[in-house]
């Protein structure tokens, strides 16, 4: 049986952990917020206890920024300062994954995301099994036939996205349409802008019909009516989502 690599989204995990206990946070002796390593540390100890993981990582986000922010100054810019009580506990949570002997990896001028799409491409070739532990819905671009999500729930307890549970939740031939997929809606709390007026079922669609948005946008000259229009309008836009 294939080992089993397990890479955790630091960030997304902290701040899920962090706004779990939003109504009722957890604070020490010395009155700091606590909340996100106690719901972290919460979270790792589930994982550890009913997946037994063969090999495990946590992958964070450098600061400073990454290579998209000099390419899209917009990129994330709307988004409201980080609260104390994550600023507090990174650094508490980097010792205890020391204490825990879990390498906490970091890259710099790339996002978490970027690291732990590398890590599982070169896992998945070397023979073995990913399991990406994160909510962030833009790693469905990244699942195949050995990398899958294990999504945490609200309310507790995972999910594991694979190649099936992808295509039925985006509504998509393949996984490796997500990517085009997301650059058709854009994401508001990236700020990323992608197609204006393309919802769902219309980036659905249109992506059933032409398969990628580099297809799409060279046939987009055919479409007849608004939506056609909005693609041609929406180009250069797509391709900065994308």
């Amino acid at each position: 049986m294939a080992q089993r690599l397990f890479l955790l989204d630091a960030y997304a995990l902290i701040y899920r952990a962090y706004y779990a206990f939003i109504k009722a946070p957890r604070f020490d002796s010395k009155g700091r917020n606590t909340s996100a390593v106690f719901g972290f540390v919460l979270m790792l100890e589930d994982l550890l206890s009913k997946e037994n993981p063969e090999e495990i990582a946590v992958v964070f986000d450098p600061a400073g920024g990454t290579f998209r922010h000099r390419e899209y100054p917009a990129y994330k810019a709307q988004r409201e300062e980080t609260p104390e009580g994550i600023r507090i506990a990174v650094p508490l949570i980097r010792e205890l994954l020391a204490a825990y002997r879990i390498p906490a990896v970091e890259v710099p001028d790339f996002e978490a995301d970027d690291v732990i799409g590398t890590l599982s491409d070169l896992a998945a070739h070397a023979g073995h099994e990913v399991l990406m532990v994160t909510p962030d819905k833009d790693y469905g671009q990244l699942v195949t036939e050995h990398v899958r999500m294990y999504r945490p729930m609200q309310g507790g307890g995972y999910e594991i996205w694979g190649e099936a549970e992808i295509r039925e939740k985006f509504g998509l031939d393949s996984p490796a349409q997500v990517i085009d997929y997301l650059a058709l809606l854009g994401d508001k709390v990236d700020n990323i802008p992608g197609c204006k007026g393309i919802g769902e079922k219309g980036a659905q669609k249109l992506l059933s019909e032409y398969g990628t948005v580099e297809n799409l946008l060279a046939h987009a000259s055919e479409i007849k009516g608004a939506t056609g229009k909005k693609l041609i309008e929406g180009a250069d836009d797509i391709r900065l989502s994308y």
